[in-house]
This record gives structure tokens, C-alpha cells and sequence, in this order.
């Protein structure tokens, strides 16, 4: 285990206190888990921290443990964010969960690091999580119509509409699937005397 990523787990500990519910050091990396209030405070002082500034958002991500095993903290949906202090050398993640299952929210980190912005609008088009204080959170993958959040764990994987671009009303457009649904059951063929001892 890395001493540098231990002394910042320690330093971080002993600056944010009982706003850091768990930090973990697993395969020398750092994750530190905060609550959903925290979460916008403790960004800006990540980013501003004078030893080990994380002035870098690599990456922002949804999750949703629905019925996971590993699903402790009792809320399903959180919002993982991957930082990284070029000053230090070293990187962090950052994750929090979000309390309301039904209409999911929380602060976003996008005035704190810019390049949040689209990454949390997937969260939004993907999974459903609102980011509160984004300037422009709009779909980003799916189309203008679409109903739902395909990443959410109870998403249907099949349905009965399939949607196409429409060149006479220049837009997407739903219409009955046309192909009749069926069953895919993989086919094995060997050959006739195949693990037979003696064979070959």
C-alpha cells in the first residue's frame, strides 16, 4: 500500500472529519464516500486544498445498486467522481449518495470543474440523478422523445415501439416494431463421437 495514498487518506480524514463516511484504500487507490449535503462543499475544497489541490475532474459517473449486494448505505442511486491532483501526483474518488430514490438530486460540481458539464448530463439522460445548480442539463445520448433512463437497473431491455429517423417530418420517430420477437437459444454442434476416450 502506497504511503502517499495513506497520508492523504489520513489528511483528508482528519480535515472533513464525520463528513467522510468511509475511506477506503483498495489496489493503491483512494475512494472516500460523503453525503449527499457535503458533497458541493467538500468539491470545493478538494479542489482548493493547499498540500494536494485536485484541480482535474477526469471522470463523473451515475450508479445504481438497485438490488446489489454491496448496497450498504441503503440509497440506490450515487453519483462517482474521479479526480486528480497534478501538483501531487495523485488521484482520488470521490462518491456520494444520493437520499431520494424516487426523484434523485444533487449539487452540481460543474462551477467547481467545468468539465463536469457534460458528464453529469449523461448521469441525467442515462440514469435519471438531477444535478441542482447545472445551467444546462439536458438530454445528451438519447433522442428528445424518449421516456425513461436506459442504465437504470429497471429499464426494459425490449419493448414493442423501434425508433427511426423520419426524412419527411426531419425528425425521430416511433412506429410498432415490425420484427416478430423470438427466442434465441444457442445451438452446440460437435462432432458424433466428440470426449469420447479414445477418440481421434
Amino acid at each position: 500500500m502506497s504511503t502517499r495514498i495513506e497520508s492523504l487518506r489520513d489528511a483528508l480524514t482528519a480535515q472533513f472529519g464525520d463528513k467522510i463516511r468511509t475511506a477506503a484504500v483498495e489496489l493503491g487507490e483512494l475512494t472516500i464516500e460523503v453525503g449527499a449535503d457535503d458533497y458541493h462543499d467538500i468539491a470545493v475544497a478538494l479542489r482548493d486544498h493547499a498540500d494536494t489541490p485536485f484541480e482535474q475532474l477526469i471522470d463523473l459517473c451515475g450508479l445504481d445498486l438497485s438490488t446489489h449486494a454491496t448496497r450498504s448505505s441503503g440509497a440506490r442511486y450515487a453519483v462517482v467522481v474521479h479526480l486528480m491532483s497534478i501538483a501531487a501526483n495523485l488521484r482520488l474518488r470521490l462518491r456520494a449518495f444520493v437520499a431520494d430514490e424516487d426523484f434523485p438530486v444533487i449539487a452540481s460540481v460543474n462551477d467547481v470543474w467545468p468539465a463536469a458539464n457534460w458528464f453529469e448530463r449523461e448521469a441525467f439522460d442515462l440514469f435519471g440523478i438531477m444535478f441542482a445548480g447545472h445551467g444546462d442539463l439536458r438530454r445528451l445520448l438519447t433522442d428528445y422523445g424518449f421516456v425513461g433512463h436506459p442504465f437504470r437497473k429497471d429499464f426494459p431491455i425490449s419493448g414493442h415501439v423501434e425508433m427511426r429517423y423520419d426524412p419527411e417530418t426531419k425528425r425521430v420517430i416511433y412506429q410498432p416494431v415490425t420484427i416478430a420477437p423470438r427466442e434465441v437459444t444457442p445451438r452446440v454442434v460437435r462432432e458424433e463421437n466428440y470426449g469420447d476416450v479414445g477418440h481421434g
